[in-house]
């Protein structure tokens, strides 16, 4: 079971808005060239 990556707005580096998908689970940024990635540590409610 797979789950959908986080959608990132904009690049945590410069703040551009030009992200793509990279060939791994990260992101690329177009304008600064440099490769993230995201991870949900929890949402909402409590356990």
């Amino acid at each position: 079971m797979s789950t959908p990556r986080a959608v990132p707005f904009y690049c945590p580096f410069c703040g551009e808005q030009d992200i793509r998908p990279s060939d791994d689970a990260g992101w690329t940024c177009e304008s600064c060239a440099r490769t993230f990635d995201l991870q949900v540590l929890r949402i909402g409610g409590e356990r």
